[in-house]
């Protein structure tokens, strides 16, 4: 799935939209103490209050909202598994049975549960629904409405959510005319912030895809790995930032001791680029070792040759035939600034003005040094240029 195929799914989850029915909700209760289902309850999604559709929807948006590779991952399920949890979704998703499906749901909840201890107790919802999608007239003319024809997605979708104690709060009796206090005792569900979450099957251009899940995670780039594995039995996958880090420790690897100023990291940047709009018939552009010799080659770090980058992937990531996506390494892909980060100040970049960003050396001191094409405006006070560099040439150099 692509980010295109999350939204269009996710912008579904809203009440009395006739283009995505919940035929059923299913709610678990685990307690953290011992781990064990204290309660699970089922009913039809229509038979709840119009509210509680309202937060339940919210919370399954939730689940799938986030950025591809730091909270949303699309798993490829592991081959040849015990009791895999893709034959007990697919079971799940083509049973007509509900108490076939909520034994298939109890199933994954056990999985949820062995060997793992949750700090608070844990609400675990499955809803089992159908998805669909209108196909775009062939014509204007076309007299036949698109909505008329659709794709159509029957999909399970979980969602799982800490409990938290209630408030002690004082109020005000409007009928005794006194205050009270505010005595509750039944744990509240926080549908607001979902732990963890996953979408079966994976969607990609109208086509379900039974072999891959959408895993949603609590937090950016921190994966729940009993979760992928033992749970899901998923294949083990990388976030955005790991991804970024082990190029980064490639890099370091090939280059050894040359130092990389911020000309070269932007050569190295634009070099990724340029693969990737080579490679823009795929739909995330990737770099093997091969790719990787070539940007670090053509960005000007010296003595790189293939039996070198191999060994620098055998090194740090133990596979010479990895693949990097270019999303996930280089900002100009992902929309993100470029941080500088330095200990009297952290700065943004884009990374097209990289180049224009120099560290060097004055007078024994290090200077972080920005070439700008006219004069500073700091909190609405424009700064008036000064002569700095009054020494020869040789006195500053690039350094790293």
């Amino acid at each position: 799935m692509d980010k295109n195929d999350i939204a269009n799914i996710r912008k579904q989850f809203k009440v009395d939209n006739d283009l995505l029915k919940i035929h059923e909700i299913f709610n678990v209760y685990i307690m953290k103490e011992s781990s064990d289902i204290y309660h699970h309850q089922s009913s039809p999604f229509e038979m709840l209050e119009t509210e509680q559709q309202e937060l339940f929807m919210d919370n399954f948006k939730k689940v799938l909202s986030g950025q591809l590779d730091e909270k949303l991952f699309e798993l490829k399920f592991q081959r040849d598994v015990d009791n895999s949890s893709q034959l007990i979704l697919h079971q799940g998703l083509l049973s007509n049975d509900t108490e076939e499906w909520k034994g298939d749901m109890l199933q994954l909840v056990e999985k949820m549960i062995k060997d793992k201890q949750y700090e608070m107790d844990i609400v675990v919802t499955f809803i089992r629904g159908e998805y669909m999608r209108p196909m775009k007239n062939r014509s204007d003319e076309a007299e036949e409405s698109e909505r008329d024809t659709v794709y159509s997605h029957p999909f399970i979708l979980c969602s799982m959510n800490k409990t938290q104690d209630p408030k002690k709060e004082l109020l005000f009796d409007y009928v005794e005319k006194e205050f009270k206090y505010n005595i509750v005792v039944d744990p509240i569900i926080n549908l607001k912030a979902p732990i963890s979450g996953f979408l079966f099957p994976s969607i990609t251009d109208n086509a379900q895809d039974a072999n891959h899940v959408l895993y949603s995670t609590g937090k950016k780039n921190e994966l729940n790995y009993h979760f992928v594995e033992e749970v899901l039995n998923a294949e083990e996958i990388m976030t955005a930032a790991q991804d970024k880090l082990v190029f980064e420790e490639i890099v370091k690897n090939v280059a050894g001791d040359q130092n990389i100023n911020t000309s070269t990291l932007s050569n190295v940047y634009e070099e990724i680029n340029r693969v990737g709009e080579e490679n823009e018939e795929e739909d995330i552009p990737k770099l093997d070792y091969k790719d990787v010799e070539n940007v670090l080659t053509s960005s000007g770090i010296e003595d790189v040759n293939t039996e070198k980058v191999e060994s620098a992937f055998k090194t740090v990531i133990d596979d010479e035939k990895y693949e990097f996506k270019a999303t996930n390494i280089v900002p100009k892909y992902n929309s993100k600034s470029i941080k500088i980060e330095t200990k009297i100040a952290n700065i943004s970049i884009s990374p097209q003005d990289l180049r224009h960003v120099r560290q060097v050396h004055f007078n024994g001191k290090r200077f972080l040094m920005m070439e700008v094409e006219e004069n500073t405006v700091i909190e609405g006070f424009e700064m008036i240029p000064e002569a700095l560099f009054q020494k020869a040439p040789e006195d500053s150099e690039d350094g790293q």
